[in-house]
């Protein structure tokens, strides 16, 4: 069996364990060619891949984690939209002109709660990410969310977003229509809603592009999933003036779920299936839902005034120094 066909965006680190899954997969399949009992062997064979199944996503490294984040297969904001929600219809438009592909978003039910969903949007292929900008939203993608949150906020509504960016679009015709303003407008007026928002981190958070929808009650992140600053290739390249160097930036930066968790800027890590979100993106998707119900049932309990001052003092403590 061929693992580079059965597993075509095969990473480095996932390789031996691929290679051990194909050789079970082959002795199951000459056994029963042959009619031979090797049931015996195969749990050996699947124990000992399980445990090393264990050891290599147990002991991920920061730069080994943003490329589970990167996975091509990962699953993305419509994903998990389309898994977990019932009645799901997206809404087009900043109403000033422009329509982002690259941040999406629309009305639904999650468990028969009528919510507003968004959330940034990778394509699948390479023309699909040239159609959606690989994600990076424009100043029309967030004054487009903006429009989404506020309609949520009146019709009280809670606003659910999905982090998934490298960082906001940063070419010259996004300076041109504001881009800074746009983003800095959303963190703002997110502060001010009455309605619960929960912010989950699904795969890649970069820079001021996952701040402009990152503004929430709480903030949820799935475990291979990443969120920082600024990519470790940008920030290698400022300060070693070698974006070679991202390996060792990713570890400075503190990208990672537990990382972030220790210093207080998550309230859940989300557990991801065996191999990772892009395996089971099913799995994933429960995880999720299981998730953001629990957390809404708990911001329901408090009044609009409690969750706009426990939003408000959630950020205002982050970055504190430890005297």
């Amino acid at each position: 069996m061929s693992t580079t066909k059965s597993r075509p965006f095969l990473l480095d680190f996932e390789k031996p364990l691929c290679e051990l899954e194909a050789r079970i997969d082959q002795i199951r399949e000459l056994a029963q060619e042959n009619n031979v009992d090797v049931s015996e062997q195969i749990r050996e064979l699947e124990a000992k891949a399980d445990q090393l199944r264990t050891e290599i996503f147990s002991t991920l490294t920061p730069s080994q984690r943003l490329q589970l984040a990167r996975h091509p297969r990962r699953p993305s904001t419509l994903d998990y939209i389309q898994a977990i929600s019932e009645e799901w219809f997206e809404l087009h438009g900043d109403r000033g002109g422009s329509d982002d592909p690259a941040l999406v978003g629309g009305v639904a039910r999650l468990d028969g709660i009528p919510v507003v969903m968004l959330g940034h949007q990778k394509g699948r292929d390479t023309k699909d990410n040239v159609a959606r900008n690989f994600g990076m939203a424009s100043p029309g993608g967030y004054r487009k969310a903006l429009r989404l949150m506020e309609h949520a906020n009146q019709f009280r509504m809670p606003i659910l977003t999905f982090i998934d960016t490298p960082g906001a679009w940063a070419g010259v015709e996004a300076e041109e229509l504001g881009q800074g303003e746009a983003i800095a407008y959303n963190l703002r007026e997110m502060f001010k809603f009455d309605v619960p928002i929960l912010c989950t981190v699904i795969g890649e958070g970069g820079s001021g592009g996952a701040l402009g929808i990152g503004v929430g009650d709480r903030i949820l992140m799935f475990e291979h999933a990443v969120y920082t600053v600024a990519t470790p290739e940008a920030c290698a390249a400022i300060l070693w003036k070698d974006a070679a160097k991202g390996p060792q930036a990713a570890a400075a930066l503190k990208i990672t779920a537990r990382d972030l968790k220790e210093l207080g800027i998550l309230d859940q890590i989300l557990p991801e299936p065996s191999n990772g979100a892009h395996a089971d993106p099913l799995g994933a998707a429960a995880i999720l839902k299981n998730a953001l119900i629990s957390n809404l049932e708990e911001l329901f309990g408090l009044s609009p005034e409690q969750r706009r001052e426990q939003r408000y003092l959630k950020f205002r403590q982050m970055g504190k120094f430890l005297g």
